[in-house]
């Protein structure tokens, strides 16, 4: 077939779609592999999405800011050489592509080929693979593919070994039709199970039983007819019924707003949260900042970067905070603690609120949080932060002194059990030694999961970090 047709990737972390943000090319445009073709938002992340095949764009599937289900039609590309066919000529070849970590795992080698083998959160370049699989898609309604279908359950009554899969969202949607994992014969290289095999076992039952309608199993959302604006800017001519006034817009919840609103929705509804505050002299953190600065104005960390290291101190000792409650197998709950500390850095950006996590951040100094800090901000303020950068913190530090405000009840970014928020550093009066005076003093707020521990601790980990702030060079002799 001269016309390829390129499906949105699994994107990783359980994600089903993407907004298409930006297309980089248009029909006509002549394209190589691993070209960018077009910028899908997910999970808080910007992605360029790069083309698996070389020629001339034939078709795009979609408009910038509609939602992109996993597994539809991206881009079509008419290769090189080949003569255009009509779009509804055929059915497009569908692409089934392993994860990075699904190709890690199942020990693939590439082959020396042409291709760069770059990989996306989803998918390689056709050269990159070691192997892929090629598949027609199901036509809606038809019968032709049960027999196929009714030789891979055959395949797979008795399993030679423990079923391969690997991808989380596999998993779930085997769990939510159904279908026993055990049971299937993986398509995928070394025999992974993929999305593929799951749709295929759900849907061959029923596909077997209706003859004029399609199967009833689990659609993609419908996409919006045409690309839904960001916001309106003009009044809608709709009339509220509850306050008598003209709607002025409808923005539709996606992308960047709707990760925010899902992750604090269930932050709210499932952590029983409490929260514990207490004012901090930061003036002697000031004065050595200031002296620092004086002597080596280039490398001398900024005050975030200081109080982050102390936070990092802090859970060290209280590692009860850096923790996450987890369902183990018997469906209980359980906390689950880590070897290591991923800060997540709260960051306001113009695509929203962002928290990109510095990994291990206690094998680093002042110095090395503050230059990791610095590359996070920027890559993250860019949209070009990874997802594994977004999603990875065990624990969230954010200043909103940068707003101008004292103080906030802040919500925990789920799934971790604990934030600490720094309030604005600004002169008030304060004893020092019987007498009044003024110093620079700020407000340090925690919340935290009262599920994995009592005041005392969370009361112990706040204290420490204030005492850290309040005395620097005595915190900093230690770490």
């Amino acid at each position: 077939m001269s016309v390829k047709t390129f499906l949105l990737p699994d994107l990783g972390e359980g994600l089903a779609e993407a907004e298409l943000v930006k297309w980089l090319v248009a029909v006509g445009d002549t394209v190589v592999i691993d070209q960018p073709i077009a910028e899908v938002e997910t999970a808080k992340s910007m992605v360029e999405v790069p083309s698996p095949y070389a020629g001339t764009v034939h078709q795009l599937h979609g408009a910038a800011g509609e939602m992109i289900q996993v597994d539809t039609p991206l881009i079509s590309v008419l290769e090189e050489g080949s003569d255009a066919e009509p779009v509804t000529a055929s059915e497009p070849e569908r692409e089934v592509a392993q994860s990075y970590r699904e190709e890690e795992l199942a020990g693939v080698a590439e082959p020396e080929t042409k291709g760069s083998g770059n990989v996306l959160i989803g998918y390689g370049t056709p050269e990159g693979l070691a192997a892929k699989a090629r598949k027609r898609r199901p036509r809606g309604g038809s019968v032709d593919a049960a027999p196929a279908r009714a030789q891979v359950r055959a395949a797979a009554a008795v399993p030679l070994r423990a079923p391969l899969v690997i991808s989380p969202l596999v998993r779930k949607l085997a769990r939510e039709r159904g279908v026993d994992i055990a049971t299937l014969a993986g398509s995928g290289i070394g025999g992974l199970i993929l999305r593929s095999d799951v749709e295929a076992a759900s849907a061959a039952p029923v596909v077997a039983a209706v003859i004029d309608a399609p199967a009833p199993v689990a659609a993609p959302a419908a996409q919006p007819a045409a690309a839904a604006p960001r916001a309106a800017s003009a009044a809608t001519g709709e009339l509220d019924s509850r306050s008598g006034l003209a709607v002025a817009s409808r923005t539709p919840i996606t992308g960047v707003r709707k990760t925010i609103a899902a992750a604090m929705t269930r932050s709210r509804s499932e952590i029983p949260e409490a929260t514990v505050w207490v004012d901090v002299d930061a003036t002697a953190l000031l004065e050595m900042r200031s002296a620092l600065k004086a002597k080596d104005p280039q490398n001398t960390p900024g005050l975030l970067a200081f109080i982050a290291r102390f936070v990092v101190a802090g859970l060290q000792k209280y590692p009860e905070l850096n923790s996450r409650i987890e369902t183990n197998a018997q469906g209980e709950a359980e906390i689950v603690g880590f070897d290591g500390i991923n800060l997540g850095i709260a960051a306001q950006t113009e695509r929203g609120l962002m928290v990109p996590a510095i990994r291990n951040a206690q094998q680093l100094s002042a110095r090395g949080i503050n230059a990791e800090l610095a590359r996070l901000t920027e890559v993250t303020r860019a949209g070009k932060a990874t997802v594994a950068e977004l999603t990875s913190g065990t624990f969230t530090l954010n200043n909103y002194g940068v707003f101008g405000v004292d103080g906030s009840a802040a919500i925990i970014n789920y799934p971790e059990v604990a934030i600490l928020g720094v309030g604005r550093i600004i002169d008030k009066p304060w004893v020092v030694n019987g007498e009044l005076a003024v110093r620079k003093v700020t407000e340090l707020t925690l919340a935290f999961d009262h599920r994995v521990c009592d005041g005392g601790v969370a009361a112990g980990f706040l204290r420490f970090v204030a005492d850290a702030i309040e005395n620097p060079a005595g915190a900093l002799a230690d770490l």
